[in-house]
C-alpha cells in the first residue's frame, strides 16, 4: 500500500524548538558513554572553532570589499585614460534633435518592412548605444533646444531660450570656442539654419534664441573672440542677406555674406553645383561657409526628389570630415566637429511619422559615415551622439476607438512607405496652388496631394472638407491622416521630458549609464583637454566693452527678455518648423 508521505520527504523526525538540543545530547551520550540525563561539560574546542570561523568570515568579507573598491577604481582610472588621451585627437559630436527612444523603434520597424529585413536587423545607431541622458533645463522639466544645446556646449544648465547664456544673463564659454583657442580646427554641419539654437550655442551667445540676425554676425566673426568656426554648412541663408534682397529675412540692410568674405576671409557657397565642386571635402578651402537653403534644407523624404538642389546630411558630414582632416594633417591638434540631424525635431513638431523615419534614417547614415571615418583615420577620434530632447511625445501605437473597444497590437509601416511627400511639402504645394488661383481645388487636394503625395486612397469627405475650409492647418491635417492610418500616436506638438539615448565609439566609456545632459558637455571638454572656464572669464571681461555693428544701443548678447518674450520666441519657432506650412 503506497505511503501517504511525499516522495522526497525526509525520514528525520519533525523539528521542534528542542530537537537540536536533544540531538546534541544524544550524540554526546553515545560518544562518551554518558547518561543522557547528565549535563555534558562545556566544549571549549567547539567555542574556539566557532570564534576562528567568525574571524575568518570577517577578514574574507573585508578583503572582498577592498578588492571590489580597487577594481572599480582601476576601471574608472582606465576609463579616464581613454577619455583623456595624450597627443593629437579629433572629436565628433552628433545631435539628433528631437529624437527619443520611440523614434528608433518606429524607424527600425519601418526599415525592416520596407527593405524586407529580418526582425533582428538593427540600425547602426543601435550597435553603438551606451546610455541615456536626462534633459531638463534650469527653469523647466521640459527643455527647449537652446537650453539643451547650452548644456552640451557649456556643460551648464540654463533657461529655455538661452544661447550659451547663463540664468544671470552672463555668457558661458563653449567647448568649440575653447577648442579653437587651444588650436583645434572647428566645424558645424546642420540641416536647419546655421543660426538655429543647436549650432548657435557652440559659436555665439544670445539672451534669446530668436536673435538670429545677431547670431549670424557672431558666427562669421563679429564675436569677442573673433572668428571661432572654420567650417559651417547648412541652411539659414535668409539671415545673412540684406533685407533689400529677395530671399532675406533680416531686419536690416547688412550683407553678412559680404562681411564674412571681406573682413573674416570666408569662402562662401550657396548652391548644389558649388557644393559638388568641393569633391566631398578634397577641394575645400577653409574657412568655408555653405548656406544651401533659405532656412531649412527640406525633409529627406522631399530632398531626395530635389537632390540636384540640396546636399544631404551625409554628404555634408563626409565633406566636413575630409576637409577638417586635411586641414589638420600637419598640426599637432585635431578637430572638433558638431553634426546635427536637425529636422527630426521638426517632424516631431509636425507629428509627421513619414517625415520622421526618413530623417532618422538620414541621421543613421551620417552616423555610419563617421564610424567608417574613425575606423580609417590614423588620428585617435571619438564619436559621441545624443539628443537634446524628445519631440512630439511619440508612441508607436494608437487606439483609434475609445473603450470599451480594445486596441489591436500593431502599427502599419506600409502607410509610411506609401508616402512620397511630407505633410509640410504637401501643405506648401497647397498654399502655392491657392495663391495662383486655386483652380479645381478639391480635385487638386484629393488627387495630387493626398493620393499621389501621401499615398492615401481612402480619404473621407470630412477630411477633405477640413483641408478646404482651413488650408492654413493643412500640414497638421495631412500628418494626422497618415498617423491615424499607420496607428501612430502623438501626445504633443512640442517637446517632452523623456530621457534620450546616448551613443558612442570606443573612448566614450565614461558616458555609459544614465547621465545629466551637462555631463555630456563636460565629457566633450575633458576629452579635448580644453579650458572652457578660461573662455567664460574672457567673455565676461570683454562684455564690458565689446559691441556688434548696428547694435550699439544694446549689449552684444541682445536685450534681456521677459518671460513672455521667451515663450513667444519658442512658440514662433515651433509654428514655423513643422506645425504650420
Amino acid at each position: 500500500m503506497p505511503s501517504n508521505q511525499p516522495l522526497f520527504a525526509s525520514e528525520r523526525r519533525g523539528s521542534s524548538i528542542h530537537s537540536d538540543e536533544q540531538a546534541a545530547q544524544e550524540d554526546t551520550a553515545l560518544l562518551a558513554s554518558q547518561r543522557q540525563d547528565v549535563e555534558p561539560p562545556p566544549n571549549k574546542s567547539r567555542m574556539w572553532r566557532e570564534l576562528g570561523l567568525f574571524t575568518w568570515a570577517v577578514v574574507a568579507t573585508a578583503a572582498v570589499i577592498v578588492l571590489a573598491v580597487l577594481s572599480q577604481h582601476q576601471a574608472s582610472h582606465e576609463n579616464d585614460k581613454k577619455a583623456k588621451p595624450s597627443g593629437k585627437r579629433n572629436l565628433v559630436f552628433m545631435v539628433s534633435d528631437g529624437m527619443g527612444p520611440a523614434s528608433l523603434a518606429l524607424t527600425r520597424g519601418f526599415r525592416q518592412y520596407e527593405e524586407g529585413l529580418p526582425h533582428d536587423d538593427v540600425l547602426v545607431l543601435d550597435q553603438h548605444f551606451i546610455g541615456s541622458s536626462r534633459t531638463r533645463s534650469s527653469n523647466s522639466l521640459i527643455t527647449d533646444s537652446a537650453a539643451g544645446a547650452t548644456a552640451f556646449s557649456c556643460g551648464l544648465k540654463s533657461y529655455n531660450g538661452a544661447i550659451s547664456i547663463l540664468p544671470d544673463h552672463t555668457p558661458c564659454g563653449t567647448v568649440l570656442e575653447a577648442a579653437k583657442r587651444a588650436g583645434y580646427t572647428t566645424g558645424l554641419v546642420v540641416t536647419t539654419s546655421i543660426t538655429d539654437a543647436t549650432p548657435a550655442c557652440f559659436a555665439s551667445h544670445a539672451n534669446m534664441r530668436s536673435e538670429e540676425d545677431m547670431i549670424a554676425q557672431q558666427e562669421v566673426g563679429e564675436h569677442p573672440l573673433g572668428r571661432v568656426v572654420d567650417l559651417m554648412m547648412g541652411g539659414g541663408r535668409c539671415h545673412f542677406l540684406p533685407n533689400t534682397t529677395s530671399g532675406s529675412c533680416r531686419q536690416d540692410e547688412r550683407d553678412i555674406t559680404k562681411l564674412a568674405q571681406d573682413k573674416y576671409g570666408w569662402n562662401y557657397i550657396d548652391n548644389r553645383e558649388d557644393f559638388d565642386g568641393l569633391k566631398l571635402g578634397s577641394a575645400v578651402k577653409l574657412p568655408l561657409l555653405g548656406l544651401f537653403a533659405y532656412y531649412n534644407i527640406p525633409y529627406e523624404l522631399d530632398r531626395r526628389n530635389m537632390n540636384d538642389k540640396y546636399p544631404s546630411l551625409d554628404e555634408m558630414a563626409q565633406t566636413a570630415l575630409k576637409a577638417l582632416e586635411a586641414a589638420t594633417q600637419d598640426s599637432d591638434k585635431g578637430f572638433f566637429l558638431m553634426i546635427e540631424g536637425s529636422r527630426i525635431d521638426h517632424a516631431g513638431h509636425g507629428n509627421d511619422p513619414a517625415a520622421q523615419v526618413h530623417e532618422v534614417l538620414a541621421y543613421d547614415k551620417a552616423f555610419a559615415s563617421v564610424v567608417q571615418f574613425i575606423e580609417k583615420s590614423e588620428t585617435e577620434t571619438v564619436l559621441v551622439a545624443t539628443s537634446d530632447h524628445e519631440t512630439g511625445g511619440l508612441a508607436v501605437a494608437r487606439q483609434l476607438k475609445p473603450p470599451p473597444s480594445y486596441p489591436h497590437y500593431l502599427w502599419l509601416p506600409e502607410v509610411l512607405s506609401n508616402a512620397s511627400s511630407s505633410a509640410e511639402h504637401s501643405a506648401r504645394r497647397l498654399r502655392a496652388h491657392v495663391t495662383s488661383g486655386g483652380e479645381n481645388l478639391p480635385d487638386f487636394i484629393k488627387e495630387e496631394l493626398i493620393q499621389k503625395g501621401l499615398g492615401i486612397m481612402d480619404a473621407s469627405s470630412n477630411e477633405l472638407r477640413l483641408i478646404i475650409d482651413t488650408p492654413e492647418l493643412a500640414s497638421v491635417y495631412f500628418a494626422d491622416m497618415i498617423s491615424r492610418r499607420a496607428q501612430i500616436g502623438w501626445s504633443t506638438h512640442g517637446h517632452s521630458s523623456v530621457d534620450v539615448n546616448i551613443y558612442g565609439s570606443s573612448g566614450s566609456e565614461a558616458l555609459r549609464g544614465n547621465h545629466e545632459n551637462t555631463e555630456v558637455g563636460k565629457f566633450l571638454r575633458e576629452y579635448l583637454g580644453v579650458d572652457v572656464d578660461a573662455i567664460t572669464a574672457e567673455l565676461v571681461e570683454k562684455s564690458k566693452t565689446f559691441t556688434i555693428s548696428g547694435m550699439a544701443e544694446k549689449p552684444w548678447t541682445g536685450n534681456i527678455p521677459t518671460e513672455e518674450m521667451l515663450e513667444a520666441a519658442v512658440s514662433v519657432h515651433e509654428r514655423s518648423n513643422g506645425i504650420e506650412p
